[in-house]
């Protein structure tokens, strides 16, 4: 479990996420949108928590799990479950807790601070940097800088109180040895199993059966309403693709411009590993390993691509010796880009540390830079950027339109901007309400806008809604269906299958069950045991067992006496007698680098009891009260 967390930073976040409310999980679109005007979900404070920010935070949430899971390993029912809309709803009031509470502490967020904030946010992006233009396109398309500022600004006020709540942890080393030990324990384990395969041919269903697993399981069996759509959409990037530069425009650019020649230089690099976040033992001993390297190449600088493969941990390079091959100044990290740009040809720099690990570096070759780059060379990259510059002016322009007629001019139909704007209006299958995509696009607010109750009754056209970076998409409801139970004769055969699955495991338990008897009373056994093997508690490096409830059966089972034995279903598969024979706990040393992540995991845990109560002391101050809405069925 340890090892998974030093080589995983994500786990340390999934540990915090219920400690930090991010703007990112709520989507742009919730700082766009006007003031709610439908009923309140919760009161916090007196400030209230409207029906339509609800649904939004839901749809995001869902489409969130979607990319996050697959649609295809996603639990049945998750998406539309009470769980999910409950946690929703706690989000919701805790951002709003939270913002409140830092109004009332008069915490502030610079003006500085704030721009550097919006300057990292995707959205607002073009090749990697901040967009002025498109920073303000977007805001002067949904309302204007002020609400969306304000929000963020609450948002990372929230994110400050939070951080420093987990901050505040701390965790003796001997707590943490006492968990890791725990975590590291070994049981050594055989296996007698009793599969269902072999039951399920012999086992007959009959049509009552069948019948009443139908008639008291309705939910499994409900297809949920749905709609078939049609759409259009307005990407840039397609009408960037129709965009013809002629030969005079480019000549004209390349003439007003320099297009000189950057100075580039060929490089090769080792690679020695290490987290952003690591500890300062690690971060001498990469150090020292990489400056090993660089010493043993600056007496031998021919030794390098045999280095490369040996030690680099670039797993990119290390093959072809390192090779890196040109690069002009500004294509790597700053750090990187000095260091290379510093050197002479042929010489060794480092180690330079980046947000990989440490670098050895050797600059093999030079190409000055300083005239102008021939036309013919450069001709494709003018006629490119200047697609694009003509692309971005005309989306900013169609974008308006589009909005303004798909939803004011022409509600009843795609064709007229279908026509005024070149696009082709595509349709798709039925789509599921609470599903991800509207045909090739993965948008939860499109799909939810197709559910409005214009959108069904009056065949409406959607509202223009933003699915990615400068594509808009309008969509209206061609065909509908209610939410109704699927017949039994379409499901009979899935029925059956389930009810022959049962009534073998069902089987496989009662032999199980009277073997597993007969060895906690000291009774032979004729079944054979499977060859012993170990496992962790933790699961670190070691084999796991089939589930996690036979992980729980098997580190829970008391070993005072050896051996002792537990029962396990595996659902679908078999019963399952596990044989613990022995139990071991690895001696752990002082610097061992577990010791260390078992204690900031630990910490972890003890941020989000303080952060906890600490909501919980907010909800009273705030008298927070919230009522769970039903489901919208449209």
């Amino acid at each position: 479990m340890f090892d998974a967390i030093r080589n995983n930073k994500r786990i340390a976040q999934i540990i915090l996420a219920v400690l930090i409310i991010p703007f990112a999980v709520f989507g742009l679109e919730s700082y766009f949108t006007g003031a709610p005007g439908d009923a309140a979900v919760a009161q916090v404070g007196g400030s209230a928590i409207k029906r339509n920010e609800f649904d939004r935070a839901l749809s995001e949430e869902r489409e969130r799990l979607r990319q996050a899971i697959g649609e295809d390993r996603i639990a049945a029912g998750l998406l539309d479950s009470e769980e999910l809309r409950q946690a929703v709803l706690d989000k919701l009031v805790t951002r709003r807790m939270l913002a409140l509470y830092a109004s009332d502490a008069r915490l502030t967020v610079s003006d500085e601070h704030l721009q550097q904030m919006i300057a990292q946010i995707d959205a607002f992006q073009e090749d990697g940097r901040f967009s002025p233009a498109r920073y303000e396109a977007l805001l002067r398309q949904r309302g204007g800088p002020v609400a969306f500022e304000a929000e963020l600004a609450q948002d990372m006020l929230a994110r400050q109180l939070t951080g420093a709540i987990a901050d505040a942890s701390f965790v003796a080393r001997d707590s943490a040895r006492r968990l890791l030990v725990a975590q590291l324990e070994e049981r050594v384990v055989r296996e007698m199993r009793f599969p269902i395969a072999p039951h399920l041919s012999g086992i007959k269903i009959d049509e009552a059966a069948i019948r009443q697993y139908y008639d008291g399981n309705p939910a499994r069996f409900e297809r949920p309403e749905r709609v078939k759509a049609e759409y259009a959409a307005l990407d840039e990037a397609a009408l960037q693709a129709r965009i013809v530069i002629g030969e005079d425009e480019i000549r004209r650019t390349y003439e007003s411009s320099e297009y000189i020649r950057p100075e580039e230089r060929r490089v090769r690099h080792i690679l020695i590993e290490l987290d952003s976040d690591a500890n300062e033992a690690a971060v001498t001993q990469a150090r020292d390993k990489a400056g090993e390297i660089a010493a043993a190449l600056r007496r031998d600088a021919g030794h390098f691509p045999r280095l490369a493969k040996e030690e680099s941990q670039d797993a990119g390079t290390k093959d072809a010796g390192g090779e890196l091959g040109f690069i002009a100044r500004g294509q790597m990290e700053a750090a990187f880009d000095e260091a290379v740009f510093a050197l002479a040809r042929d010489e060794i720099g480092g180690p330079v540390r980046t947000g990989y690990g440490f670098h050895v570096i050797q600059v093999t070759d030079i190409r000055p830079g300083g005239e102008k780059r021939p036309l013919d060379e450069v001709r494709e990259e003018i006629a490119a950027e200047l697609r694009k510059q003509a692309a971005a002016r005309k989306f900013a322009e169609d974008s308006e339109k589009f909005s303004e007629m798909v939803f004011n001019q022409a509600p009843d139909s795609l064709n007229p901007a279908a026509e005024a704007f070149g696009l082709e209006i595509q349709r798709t299958d039925w789509i599921d309400r609470g599903a991800g995509s509207v045909g090739e696009f993965q948008d939860g607010n499109l799909v939810a806008a197709l559910f409005a109750d214009d959108a069904i009754n009056q065949h409406h056209n959607t509202r223009a809604i933003e699915v990615g970076p400068n594509v808009w998409v309008s969509a209206r409801v061609i065909g509908h269906e209610a939410a109704r139970r699927v017949p039994l004769e379409e499901v009979r055969g899935q029925i059956e299958a389930q009810l022959r699955r049962e009534e073998a495991l069902r089987l496989v338990r009662e032999k199980g069950d009277a073997v597993l008897a007969a060895l906690n009373q000291g009774g032979a056994v004729t079944v054979d045991w499977s060859q012993a093997r170990t496992f962790q508690r933790g699961g670190g490096g070691q084999s796991m067992l089939p589930s996690g409830e036979a992980m729980r059966a098997v580190f829970a089972a008391p070993v005072a006496k050896l051996p002792v034995w537990v029962g396990v279903e595996l659902p679908d598969d078999a019963y399952v007698i596990y044989q613990i024979d022995a139990v071991g706990h690895p001696a752990v040393k002082d610097d061992d680098q577990r010791l260390s992540d078992a204690g900031r995991y630990y910490e972890r845990l003890l941020a989000q009891h303080d952060f906890e109560a600490f909501l919980a002391a907010l909800r009273a101050r705030y008298n927070v009260t919230a009522n769970l809405p039903p489901p919208d069925k449209g």
